[in-house]
C-alpha cells in the first residue's frame, strides 16, 4: 500500500477527481510510464503541485511536478495563464543550474494538459519556520540576507524579476540548510499578467501577494527594485513574527509603520528603511548596493576614527600618509574623496538652475 495514499484522502477532493495526476495519487500506475504519483503538495492561482517519484530512475528520486490547473473557465484567461505556465518553465531552464533555485527537470503538453517536472527540494518555509519557533533575532536576519541577496543578484543579472518573494516562497532544505527561491510563475514578462477570471479578489488584480508587493508593482510596472522592497518585508516578518497587513501604514506616504516593533541596531534599521521606502528613488536600486551596506557595518567604527574632519573641498590625497596604507584607510579616504565629489557635483548642478 502506498504510504502517501492515506494523506491524500481527504485533500483537495475535487483536484483528486478532476484531473490526471490526482486520479493517480496512491496508486502503482505510472503516469507516462515513469511517474508514480505520491499526494498533493498544494494549489496556487493557475496550477497543482503533486510530489512524485521517477521510477525510471536508479534510487527512484523524488521530484515536484506542476500541473496547469487555472481557477477559471474563461478561454482568454485560460491562454494567459497557460502562457505564465510557459515562461515560468522557460525562466527555470533559463537560469539554470543555481543551488538555491529549483532545476527543471522536464517540460511538456500530453492530451491538452501542460506540466512542469521540477527537482524537489525538502524541507519548510520560513512562513512555517516562524509558526514553529517565534520571530528572529537581528543577527539571523542579516544573514537571510547574506544569503537570498546573491540570489537577487544571480536572477537580476539574467534579467528576472521574481515579483512574488514572501516567506511562503522561500524554503530551508532539511538536508542542507541552504535558502532556496521557489515559484518562478510572477516572474515579469507581459505575458504573465493572469490569472483573471469573474471573481477577482485583491490578490488577482496584479502579478503578487499583497503586502509584500511595492505599489509600481500594483501599476504592472515592476523594476528590480521591487524584489528588493518585498525582501525588505520579508525581514520585517522575520523579525516580528507579523505579516505586512498587521502592521500601521503612514496615512499621507504609504510607508509600513514598523519602527517601534523591532530592536535592532541604528544601522541595520536604516538599511531595512531603504529597502522598503515607498518612492522609487529612495530605494535600493540593486542586491548589490544593500550587500554593500551590509557588509560595511563591521567596518563602521573603524571608519569612523579613519575619517577626518577637514573641510569637504580640500583634496583627500594631501592626508593620505606615506609608505603601506591599510584597506580601511584606503576605504575611509575613498569615501572622503567620493562625499567632496558629490558635494561639489551637487553645488554645479545648483548653480545650472535657472531663478
Amino acid at each position: 500500500m502506498n504510504p502517501y495514499s492515506k494523506k491524500v484522502s481527504n485533500f483537495h477532493a475535487d483536484i483528486l477527481q478532476q484531473t490526471q495526476l490526482g486520479q493517480l495519487c496512491g496508486s502503482q500506475k505510472l503516469f507516462r510510464d515513469r511517474y508514480e504519483i505520491l499526494r498533493i503538495l498544494g494549489r496556487g492561482g493557475f496550477g497543482v503541485t503533486f510530489l512524485a517519484k521517477n521510477m525510471a530512475l536508479p534510487g527512484y528520486p523524488l521530484c515536484v511536478i506542476k500541473q496547469l490547473c487555472p481557477k477559471t473557465s474563461n478561454p482568454r484567461s485560460w491562454q494567459r495563464a497557460k502562457n505564465r505556465f510557459e515562461k515560468e518553465a522557460k525562466t527555470l531552464g533559463q537560469l539554470g543550474n543555481h543551488s538555491q533555485i529549483p532545476m527543471l527537470l522536464d517540460f511538456f503538453e500530453t492530451n491538452g494538459e501542460f506540466y512542469l517536472v521540477q527537482e524537489y527540494i525538502r524541507g519548510s518555509t520560513l512562513a512555517r519556520e516562524i509558526r514553529r519557533t517565534g520571530p528572529k533575532s537581528e543577527g539571523t536576519v542579516k544573514m537571510f540576507l547574506q544569503e537570498i541577496l546573491p540570489v537577487l543578484q544571480y536572477i537580476h543579472k539574467h534579467h528576472v524579476i521574481h515579483r512574488d518573494i514572501k516567506p511562503h516562497n522561500l524554503l530551508r532544505c532539511e538536508d542542507d540548510g541552504r535558502l532556496v527561491l521557489i515559484d518562478f510563475g510572477a516572474v515579469k514578462e507581459e505575458v504573465a499578467r493572469t490569472h483573471e477570471s469573474p471573481n477577482k479578489s485583491a490578490s488577482t488584480h496584479f502579478v503578487g501577494t499583497m503586502g509584500f508587493a511595492p505599489p509600481e508593482q500594483f501599476s504592472l510596472c515592476p523594476v528590480y527594485a521591487s524584489d528588493i522592497y518585498a525582501v525588505g518585508v520579508t525581514c520585517l516578518f522575520l523579525l516580528t513574527g507579523k505579516a505586512p497587513l498587521e502592521f500601521d501604514y503612514d496615512a499621507i506616504t504609504g510607508e509600513i509603520i514598523w519602527q517601534n516593533h523591532v530592536d535592532i541596531s541604528d544601522h541595520f534599521a536604516k538599511i531595512i528603511g531603504k529597502m522598503v521606502r515607498i518612492p522609487l528613488e529612495e530605494r535600493y536600486k540593486s542586491a548589490e548596493d544593500v550587500m554593500w551596506d551590509l557588509g560595511m557595518e563591521s567596518y563602521l567604527p573603524t571608519l569612523t576614527n579613519c575619517m577626518t574632519t577637514q573641510p569637504l573641498g580640500v583634496e583627500a590625497s594631501e592626508d593620505i600618509p606615506d609608505g603601506y596604507i591599510s584597506p580601511v584607510t584606503r576605504t575611509a579616504i575613498a569615501i572622503r574623496e567620493w562625499r567632496a565629489k558629490l558635494k561639489q557635483r551637487k553645488a554645479k548642478m545648483k548653480r545650472q538652475v535657472p531663478n
